[in-house]
């Protein structure tokens, strides 16, 4: 987004703050379910799509501060559907219409999302991201069974313990000179650009040296986080409709993470009410985070599934601690410092565990449907491949400034150049940018196809999800979704 490492570190800490205060309200007054909120992927790549914008690519001055307003202005208005979503009862609707057939591909397509990021940024370190990768497997399948002192640490620290293993490691190669050129400054990249002896090392030492990063000596030790940080927000119609459908996609992703968390801590599936009560606060909490500018929505992390399943821990009282350290961390300024140190290359090699596992959470989410059935092999099969082939389409409308940016980013360019061409350039910018992402195609497609193709409450896994009690009365369970039926709905919702 063009700005410092002081400012990467703030944006961090706000992210602290924001993820701690809303995992609290969640606690208290959302599903009541031991769930961490945080930053969701489900905003990156719209976020990417805002940051690409035609009028941004050349801007050089204050361009972060301009991009962070219209990406808070977008996720206040996005956040208040959600909001709206929830608080009408409309999202209890909507879980008539939304099961597993739908999430497990959904959610299968935020982490395919990003496979052009994932290993070549990964790999423009080799000798720091392969030994990472390689650590985190082997912590996570096959050393999970150790204990030490009763306690499991390769499996649940998998992550922790790996990057600090690594980062030490390539800490001591930083430190012993293995990225020291002759000639080359290891204030990078611009004092090497301009040295021709140097610019092919300038690549290597910006990715692999963990004293690239001026986010320790900038920081302050102590600041705050506070409201409008940024600047008064920014709406644009194209980017706040761009975001009322990707917080659609969030709230489908939640759903999900609601019901397969609920299934392991109580063996039942939430209400219709407590759905629509947790979606209602992810919004407030989402307008809370474009409000701070932490640049991306509050959601619940689908990688609660796995923290509650390999830990066997599902005490709110835990959580609440948690987010209450999180909170005083966002305080502390070199805290977030020193996560903004941490070397790309090593970041994008977490990233590629962490979308890899939310690719498997997604489809896991089958399980509580007929994994065997045809119908649902083809719908997700097809909406899969749809939600992948469909955004490249609109991806090779590339720009005639592609070449400035880096290849990861391209795709993400498309929006002002696509296909759609109406006499509105907001709306050409909005439809452009929406096709061009895999969750917003494959939701679709998998929407129209599953509440289209005929399927009994069992295969679809409606039945799993669902119980009597919970619903109106059994005439509505099984009733064909008609309008009369959704009336019925919304009047004892309401009622």
């Amino acid at each position: 987004m063009g700005g410092t490492d002081r400012d990467t570190a703030e944006v961090i800490s706000t992210m602290l703050l924001i993820s701690g205060i809303t995992t609290i309200l969640h606690s208290y007054f959302g599903t009541r379910l031991p769930l961490v909120q945080g930053s969701s992927f489900v905003y990156l790549a719209p976020a990417l799509v805002i940051i690409n914008a035609r009028e941004y690519r050349n801007l050089t001055e204050h361009k972060f501060r301009h991009i962070m307003r219209e990406l808070q202005g977008a996720i206040i208005v996005g956040s208040l559907f959600q909001t709206i979503l929830g608080f009408t009862g409309f999202m209890s609707l909507l879980l008539r219409l939304i099961n597993p057939v739908v999430i497990a591909p959904t959610v299968a397509a935020v982490g395919l999302a990003f496979f052009s990021y994932g290993f070549p940024q990964a790999g423009s370190c080799v000798e720091i991201s392969i030994p990472l990768i390689l650590l985190v497997l082997i912590f996570t399948l096959y050393l999970r069974g150790i204990s030490i002192f009763g306690h499991r640490i390769f499996q649940i620290y998998a992550v922790p313990l790996s990057v600090l293993i690594i980062w030490t490691y390539a800490f001591f190669l930083t430190a012993g000179g293995a990225y020291n050129y002759k000639g080359c400054s290891p204030d990078i990249p611009s004092s090497n650009i301009l040295v021709d002896a140097c610019r092919k090392h300038a690549y290597t030492m910006q990715h692999c040296r963990t004293d690239a990063s001026n986010a320790w000596r900038t920081a302050a030790w102590v600041r705050i986080p506070y409201p409008l940080q940024w600047g008064v927000p920014i709406f644009h119609f194209r980017t706040s409709l761009i975001m009322i459908i990707v917080s659609l996609v969030a709230s489908v992703d939640s759903v999900g993470t609601y019901h397969s968390t609920s299934l392991l801590v109580n063996s039942k599936p939430p209400t219709p009410r407590i759905v629509s009560r947790g979606i209602a606060l992810e919004g407030f909490c989402s307008v809370l985070a474009g409000i701070w500018g932490c640049g991306t929505g509050s959601t619940t992390l689908t990688e609660n599934v796995h923290t509650v399943n390999i830990t066997k821990v599902a005490s709110r009282r835990v959580v609440e601690v948690g987010a209450a350290f999180l909170i005083l961390f966002s305080f502390i300024g070199k805290v977030g410092a020193i996560l903004a140190s941490i070397p790309q290359a090593l970041a994008a090699s977490i990233l590629c565990f962490m979308w890899g596992l939310i690719v498997s959470l997604g489809l896991s989410t089958l399980q509580y449907s007929q994994t065997a059935s045809f119908r649902n092999i083809t719908i997700v099969g097809v909406s899969l491949f749809l939600g992948l082939t469909i955004p490249a389409y609109f991806q090779q409308y590339q720009p005639e400034s592609s070449l400035i940016l880096p290849s990861y980013f391209v795709p993400y360019a498309a929006a002002s150049n696509g296909p759609v061409q109406t006499s509105s350039k907001q709306f050409d910018f909005a439809m452009n940018a929406l096709m061009s992402l895999n969750m917003v195609v494959t939701l679709l497609v998998a929407f129209v196809l599953d509440n289209t193709v005929p399927g009994s409450r069992q295969e679809r896994g409606v039945y799993i999800w669902s119980r009597a009690e919970d619903m109106v009365t059994d005439a509505t369970l099984h009733a064909d979704y008609s309008l009369p039926s959704y009336v019925g709905v919304i009047v004892k919702f309401l009622g």
